[in-house]
């Protein structure tokens, strides 16, 4: 008689504080730069080691506690920070690269590249009710922040003067979305270091019928 084995799945310690951290503080320093406040380029190395790096490696802890939310989530905005970096890299240093966007094909590709986020951030900001309310308010902010950036940058590409103003102002709302993202984030570490809530994060919107459907979503 064949022995029957059985797989016991040993969950990792929970990594979106560290996901929600990476997130905050880059799109903090961004932000803090279109807003006009800090100086231009201090985001680019946390961009690739924290933002990017660290956030695609809590995007994979999630995937390892079966999180799909959290698994896409994470490793998605962590391969925004690359790409984005990485893009930015290349127009610094790339002469060939520069040379054939200029200020305003950057505006343009920045633009397009805001908005393909924007686009699946909306289906994400639909699915985090079903998480908690700290969450849906960070993606919440998210969506405002990238839809006015987007139009502020393709504003920009066009020559238009007011795309200037647009592009602050998606900072400001950036600066707002960072701090919400590191509270959620603090408010991880503490609850789970105290096994209670301290920090309040909310309940979620939205909760999953009952059936086989409400058990899949709650072992996400």
């Amino acid at each position: 008689m064949a022995e029957e084995i059985h797989t016991v799945h040993t969950p990792v310690a929970d990594p979106a504080a560290l996901g929600l951290a990476a997130f905050a503080l880059t799109t903090f320093l961004l932000s803090a730069h279109n807003a006009g406040w800090a100086p231009d380029f201090i985001w680019i190395g946390p961009a690739f080691f924290y933002g990017g790096l660290a956030q695609l490696l809590a995007g994979m802890w999630e995937f390892r506690n079966r999180n799909i939310f959290g698994c896409t989530a994470f490793a998605t905005y962590g391969a925004f920070w690359l790409s984005l970096g990485l893009f930015i890299v290349l127009f610094l240093f790339n002469k060939s690269v520069s040379t054939a966007l200029g200020t305003t094909g950057l505006n343009k590709d920045l633009g397009w590249f805001l908005l393909g986020f924007a686009i699946f951030n909306s289906y994400m900001l639909l699915w985090s009710t079903r998480v908690n309310r700290a969450v849906f308010a960070v993606f919440l902010f998210l969506e405002i922040t990238e839809i006015i950036l987007f139009v502020g940058f393709f504003l920009a590409g066009a020559g238009k003067a007011a795309g200037a103003d647009w592009i602050k102002v998606g900072g400001y709302i950036g600066v707002a979305t960072a701090v919400v993202a590191w509270y959620t984030s603090a408010a991880v570490v503490v609850n789970t270091m105290a096994g209670r809530p301290v920090l309040p994060v909310g309940s979620p919107m939205w909760r999953a019928a009952a059936g086989p459907a409400a058990a899949s979503a709650a072992r996400a």
